[in-house]
């Protein structure tokens, strides 16, 4: 007989509570939430992302989260006043702090209620009382959109769309010319920049009109109906345009490879580009753009895609200490980030992203890019 009650410890890591609220074999009809005063927002949050579901939550608040007789208390005064419904209340005993857990598994145990565990990195269901019952695999079935609120962000604007199909070609050529293209690249996004408002850059100067391989990306992008050339200026189709020639390729090629993918790998439960969200902070909103971002297992990969060059000390840092934040607000301590730059990074950039557990795929590197992600993924 599925559970109806679960009693969920609220801490700062939200996908342990919400994987097995949205798992259709264990779905309870109420959520109790164990919460702290400084956890308020982050109950708020997942509240935010279940009951939309059919889900009814109720706080049972405490003010001390690390005293466990206090907190034996509160939980014994919780279970005293569901005495109907005791029987058919489970604990999930995976968040809070480690005295909340402790105290609320010592409890339980005590009222011969029902205890579970997420495994963080099998995505895995454990009976801890009684231990006689069989583990449950989750099921994959939160997007982007819901994962992300439950961790305080709200999607603004997602696209899982695929890029056209027509400027694959060109693609493939940057790709392939990865050495020939470098340079002349840096140039093309620049100009492309300068484009940002009236879809026109700003004209070619003498030595950039004299750039062989400059000119080639130009009649490139032009093949593919992206740009045309009147004067020297470089005209944009449209903003689309714009963006893909500014470095947008490299985000559609990687999707693409990502979209390709999921026929063999039917762990990727989602996967999205260009998604813009608002993440609530204390000093309020923040927006912060994320270039693709897919859930493995309920696991939320973030990866960035760059094709700057990579000058001066602090350039290489600044995108890696991003994604090293983003990677911890937004998917907690089982999220996985990578960075793929068409630049190859200097080597102290790619030691400081080893450091902080960041895959990089820069310079040739991105020649062997799907096997790498399907070992990232992995």
């Amino acid at each position: 007989m599925k559970i109806q009650t679960h009693l969920y410890l609220i801490s700062a890591q939200a996908t342990p509570n919400l994987t097995p609220a949205l798992d259709k074999t264990l779905t309870p009809k109420r959520i109790i939430f164990l919460v702290s005063p400084d956890m308020q927002k982050n109950a708020q949050w997942l509240e935010q992302t279940l009951k939309p579901r059919g889900i009814k939550i109720t706080y049972w608040e405490i003010a001390h989260a690390f005293d466990i007789e206090y907190l034996q208390h509160r939980i014994m005064e919780l279970l005293e006043a569901e005495t109907d419904q005791s029987k058919s209340i489970a604990l999930n005993a995976t968040g809070g702090t480690k005295p909340m857990s402790i105290a609320a598994y010592e409890v339980f145990r005590a009222y011969d209620l029902p205890i579970f565990y997420i495994h963080p990195e099998h995505d895995r269901l454990i009976w801890l009382h009684p231990r006689e019952q069989p583990a449950i695999e989750l099921a994959d079935r939160i997007r982007l959109e819901a994962f992300l609120q439950a961790h305080g962000a709200q999607v603004q604007s997602i696209e899982r769309n695929p890029v056209a199909s027509k400027p694959h070609e060109a693609t493939r050529k940057i790709i392939q010319g990865i050495h020939h293209y470098t340079k002349a690249l840096g140039t093309i996004n620049w100009l492309a920049s300068t484009a940002r408002n009236s879809l026109v850059s700003k004209p070619l100067d003498q030595k950039q009109r004299g750039q062989k391989e400059l000119t080639e990306l130009i009649n490139l992008f032009t093949e593919t109906g992206l740009i045309h050339l009147v004067g020297h200026r470089i005209h944009f189709h449209d903003e689309e345009s714009r963006f893909y020639v500014n470095g947008g390729w490299i985000e559609g090629y990687v999707f693409s490879l990502i979209t390709k993918m999921r026929s063999r790998h039917p762990e990727i439960q989602d996967v999205a580009r260009s998604i813009n969200v608002l993440r609530s902070t204390t000093r309020g909103e923040v927006p912060n753009e994320i270039d693709i971002a897919l859930l493995v297992n309920n696991r939320l990969c973030i990866i960035e895609c760059k094709t700057r060059k990579w000058q001066g000390a602090s350039t290489g840092a600044n995108a890696i200490y991003r994604l090293e934040t983003l990677k911890d607000l937004l998917g907690g301590l089982q999220a996985k980030a990578m960075l793929i730059s068409y630049v190859d990074l200097p080597k102290y950039d790619k030691q400081r992203a080893d450091d902080l557990n960041i895959q990089i795929c820069a310079g040739t590197g991105i020649l062997n890019l799907r096997s790498q992600l399907e070992k990232w993924i992995g």
